[in-house]
């Protein structure tokens, strides 16, 4: 069966590596919303500073709840905080808050991974919506095009984290050399920070590994299947 078969530890080791790379990013959250700057800067504080002294003034800051649902909208030109991010002074809230702000100066600089990113979002959005059930289609239809039509759209899915993978990563190092220049974190923080931004940069590195597992999977079983 497609969903029992032996490649299906492929898809299992996938969710393996994601959920430790949360557990991971969650620890550090954890840790690191305990320790409190020594400036005693919250996170709006340190986003309004960012974008005020790079003449961002078009950007917003909204709150938004949840935890770790940090995120920067450059189609509504907002910065969207948690509330911890919002008015806490930790070292976790600093370095979510600046790595959106990380996101925001991508995008006036016209960064260009990030670029791309938004430019495939609608077929992203397409492929993660239609391909398993046009490879199921197929399946059940037995018609190999209709599968290779899916597999074509989830390939979407897996560029897309690919690609969000160096924008992460430059957000991240973007936050942490503003902070550093800032003085907001003082000595030891910035290694904090540091460390706190490459536990959620992994998070994306897992997620890439896991689609990559299943699209490898996919091509396993259905890759040179051909229509009859």
């Amino acid at each position: 069966m497609f969903y029992f078969d032996r490649t299906y530890v492929l898809v299992l080791i996938g969710l393996l590596i994601s959920s430790l790379a949360q557990a991971n990013i969650q620890r550090k959250f954890d840790k690191y919303k305990k320790i409190k700057t020594q400036k005693s800067i919250t996170g709006f504080d340190a986003a309004r500073y960012i974008l005020s002294t790079n003449s961002y003034n078009d950007i917003s800051i909204k709150k938004v709840g949840g935890s770790l649902s940090d995120y920067f909208n450059p189609i509504n030109k907002e910065i969207a905080l948690s509330e911890t991010s919002m008015t806490d002074t930790s070292i976790a809230s600093l370095a979510v808050a600046a790595h959106e702000c990380g996101h925001v100066i991508q995008y006036k600089k016209g960064y260009i991974p990030l670029k791309i990113k938004s430019y495939i979002v609608p077929a992203v959005n397409l492929g993660s919506k239609l391909s398993f059930p046009m490879i199921l289609l197929g399946i059940f239809l037995s018609m190999g095009k209709l599968i290779s039509i899916g597999i074509f759209l989830f390939s979407f899915v897996l560029i897309f984290q690919i690609i969000t993978l160096p924008v992460e990563f430059d957000a991240s190092r973007r936050a942490l050399k503003v902070l550093n220049e800032s003085g907001m974190l003082v000595g030891v923080e910035n290694d904090y920070a540091k460390d706190m931004l490459k536990a959620a940069a992994l998070t994306y590195v897992a997620a890439t590994i896991s689609t990559a597992l299943q699209f490898l999977r996919l091509w396993i079983l259905f890759g040179n299947r051909r229509d009859d």
